[in-house]
């Protein structure tokens, strides 16, 4: 998430009342998560496993809950909760703005595009030409779509990211201040739900079409013309990387990619990054021949038994 302009590090210090390490003007453009961070803007890190990783990425100010080395080039923000900060950030630049129409006064629809009944439409959402939005859809504030893009009925664009911190007192949501990015000629079916970024963006490719009850979440970017069939599961921050299939009910873990041209078999649990161009089934998951071959050598355990209890 870029901020409107450029701030200094003495600014976003006074926002959120902490010590800081670097010079006053030190620029802040931004704020992201540490898999899509970029100089000129915040991580947050609350625990010295991620010291290192935090303080050696792209982020040029870290803002941390123990004072440490500043590795040249860079500024931190000292906190007791960098978790809670990162919040109060978010909310200073992008806070929750309601609206008490259907479709807000500052979105943009483009030429030829059709919103059936019942549509929600948030604040400075961009809907591009000749797309058709079916009945009871709710688009959240700031999403994109493209052109010549259908959603039908009851899908959900731009919910919060699944993400909290556990607390003595229960579980802290970190706040979504990222976007839902749909390209052109997507399609999207019924009952679909598509998390925004937690401060990036949730991005489907140009092309790719969605089944009915396909979830998707926070920060995942799928790529052009991919195929990706009903009640299938999406964690966050995955890569589907361009024209990849995933059968009914493929659920995946958080964090990994699936290369291009691979397909997925139907209820298969994806629980690592896996190689394009290949078919996958099982769980954990594994080439599709070598799994089948393994399934077909277990069901003749039971007559290898017999034949070793007759000898």
């Amino acid at each position: 998430m870029k901020f409107p302009k450029a701030h200094s590090l003495q600014e976003i210090a006074k926002i959120i009342d902490c010590q800081y390490i670097g010079s006053d003007d030190f620029p802040v453009l931004g704020m992201n998560e540490i898999h899509v961070v970029e100089p000129g803007d915040i991580v947050f890190v609350d625990h010295p496993k991620y010291y290192d990783k935090a303080l050696q990425s792209a982020a040029t100010i870290v803002l941390i809950n123990k004072k440490v080395d500043c590795p040249d080039g860079k500024a931190l923000l000292i906190s007791d909760d960098p978790f809670r900060d990162f919040n109060k950030l978010t909310n200073h630049f992008k806070p929750f703005q309601s609206t008490s129409v259907a479709i807000a006064e500052s979105a943009k629809i483009g030429e030829g595009t059709v919103i059936q009944p019942n549509c929600f439409v948030g604040n400075n959402v961009i809907i591009g030409k000749n797309c058709i939005i079916h009945s009871n859809v709710s688009i959240y504030d700031n999403t994109v779509i493209g052109n010549n893009v259908i959603i039908h009925a009851g899908t959900i664009l731009g919910a919060d990211a699944f993400y909290y911190k556990k607390r003595p007192e229960g579980f802290d949501q970190l706040i979504s201040g990222g976007r839902v990015v749909i390209e052109d000629n997507v399609g999207i079916g019924a009952l679909c739900t598509i998390d925004k970024g937690v401060t990036g963006d949730t991005t489907i490719g140009e092309g790719t079409k969605l089944d009915n009850q396909v979830h998707v979440g926070h920060d995942t970017v799928i790529g052009k013309k991919c195929l990706i069939a009903s009640q299938t599961g999406i964690a966050g921050c995955v890569i589907i990387e361009d024209e990849v299939t995933l059968w009914g009910q493929v659920g995946t873990t958080s964090g990994i990619t699936i290369g291009t041209k691979a397909v997925v078999l139907g209820q298969t649990g994806v629980t690592k990054s896996i190689e394009g161009g290949k078919s996958y089934f099982g769980t954990p998951v594994e080439e599709s021949r070598e799994k089948l071959k393994q399934l077909a050598n277990v069901k003749q355990i039971p007559d290898i038994i017999n034949k070793l209890n007759k000898k």
